[in-house]
């Protein structure tokens, strides 16, 4: 599988919250962003 970088901004905050979580669920915060995007519904073309 191909992989690139993706960054983003975040405050520390959420930044924390997010590792907390990963550890809790003992998974990477990639791991977690990938489950979430793979989670998302795309909707169908409707432009004929």
């Amino acid at each position: 599988m191909n992989k690139k970088i993706f960054s983003i901004r975040l405050s520390y905050r959420r930044l924390e919250k997010l590792r907390l979580y990963a550890a809790q669920k003992d998974k990477t915060m990639t791991q977690l962003i990938e489950d979430w995007i793979d989670r998302l519904r795309l909707e169908e073309d409707t432009r004929g």
